[in-house]
């Protein structure tokens, strides 16, 4: 998997990167979770998901946040984290100007970054969301959604609990034109420790309906 170095807001940031020489094929950005608590680009969750876009024909990134790993500067209270993410789709888009489709895909923090980079990127076809911390941060700015999308959720998670996750999903699918596919992963932690596969076929059963499904 190549290693690829990008220009971000703070200096330079550290990815991997993979190139599917598919004409047009589809992108997808993996945001992981919070800096200040571990989390990388090699998160096992985040390296699932960057697994199941690339067997789903995917050209695929995912790279650290700032202060992570080789990437410059230092943790931004998540509003330096999405101008990184604005960076790195900018660069993905740029190396893929012809994709057919944009997605966005993140796990606990990731998820409330790339749901916010949603927001600002309507280009941003649909996203996967996997343990949003609905419990710790703000999602009221989604108001509305701009795109529809999965959330997976394990129903013994003691960080991000399932009832803020559920409660979350309800406020999206009352919008208008968002539908909004709640799995809930039964005996899953926050870690999903021995549910790699499980979320996998989620990922790759969602989105290829999505890629498939006809333009209204």
């Amino acid at each position: 998997m190549p290693d690829i170095i990008l220009n971000g807001p703070e200096g330079r940031l550290e990815g991997r990167y993979f190139h599917n020489q598919t004409p047009n094929a589809p992108i997808a950005l993996m945001l992981h979770p919070h800096p200040q608590h571990g989390g990388t680009m090699n998160n096992k969750i985040v390296y699932t998901m960057f697994n199941s876009f690339k067997a789903m024909g995917f050209s695929v990134l995912r790279f650290n946040f700032r202060g992570v790993g080789r990437s410059q500067g230092s943790f931004a209270d998540g509003e330096g984290e999405l101008s990184d993410a604005a960076s790195a789709l900018d660069w993905l888009q740029s190396v893929n100007p012809n994709a057919r489709q944009c997605w966005v895909s993140g796990f606990s923090f990731g998820a409330w970054i790339s749901m916010q980079l949603l927001m600002r990127r309507p280009e941003i076809d649909g996203f996967v969301s996997i343990a949003p911390p609905a419990n710790m941060f703000d999602f009221s700015f989604l108001a509305p959604c701009p795109s529809s999308g999965l959330v997976i959720q394990g129903d013994r998670d003691d960080v991000v609990p399932e009832s803020a996750a559920a409660k979350l999903v309800d406020k999206l699918n009352a919008q208008k034109g968002i539908a909004i596919d709640y799995r809930i992963e039964q005996g899953a932690g926050h870690y999903f420790e021995n549910h790699m596969e499980v979320i996998d076929s989620h990922i790759q059963d969602y989105v290829s309906q999505r890629l498939t499904a006809p333009v209204e």
